[in-house]
């Protein structure tokens, strides 16, 4: 059943008093699976009405934006939080994210520079991911600061696709997106290490 409570195959460890189970249908990892599927209505949607601002596409933006949030209060509220969620939940953020920026840098919109930071930034962080789960037999959840950068890449999504206009904005938003990339990116590096030093998590 969706959502229910903790059975006796949660194995994982509760080093931060959540315990971490190996369920795969859960409500959290079902918010997490919508946010991957997203970013195409999105797209289309974009597309379809020519550029222009539509209230379905705007709901759906502000959707995946809480998503993020929701899925991993939902975990951590009905004792569900899951191998599979933690995976998933970082897995629809960067896939999200890259099919956004991808369409965005084809049309123009974003610096393909931009766009190849973003990629470099989570393939170094999904590498570093599976590296901990390689030799920790799991695998960390996002940081804090990761989930404010992605709302940054969001905000700087919005602006630069609905503001084209308005280039201080825009140039606002990129600038607070690189600055925290750069925060969040070393703050897993740091996470990584104290990780690989044999610090506990779940």
């Amino acid at each position: 059943m969706i959502g229910a409570a903790p059975g006796p195959e949660y194995g994982g460890s509760a080093a931060d008093g959540v315990p971490v189970s190996h369920r795969i249908f859960t409500w959290s990892n079902l918010v997490s699976f919508s946010r991957f599927l997203i970013s195409f209505p999105i797209l289309w949607l974009y597309h379809s009405s020519g550029g222009e601002v539509d209230t379905l596409l705007v709901a759906l933006v502000i959707y995946g934006i809480l998503s993020d949030y929701l899925d991993g209060w939902l975990a951590r509220r009905t004792g569900t939080v899951s191998e599979l969620g933690k995976a998933l939940d970082p897995i629809a953020d960067k896939t999200c994210a890259f099919v956004l920026f991808a369409y965005t840098t084809w049309a123009g919109i974003i610096p393909a520079w931009f766009f190849g930071a973003v990629v470099v930034r989570d393939a170094l962080i999904m590498t570093g991911s599976l590296w901990i789960r390689r030799h920790r037999n799991k695998l960390p959840m996002a940081v804090i600061s990761g989930k404010v950068s992605v709302n940054a890449l969001a905000a700087y999504w919005l602006s630069a696709v609905f503001l084209p206009e308005i280039t201080t904005v825009q140039l606002f938003f990129m600038g607070s997106a690189v600055a925290l990339m750069i925060f969040s990116f070393i703050d897993y590096f740091h996470r990584f290490r104290e990780l690989m030093e044999g610090a506990s998590f779940n």
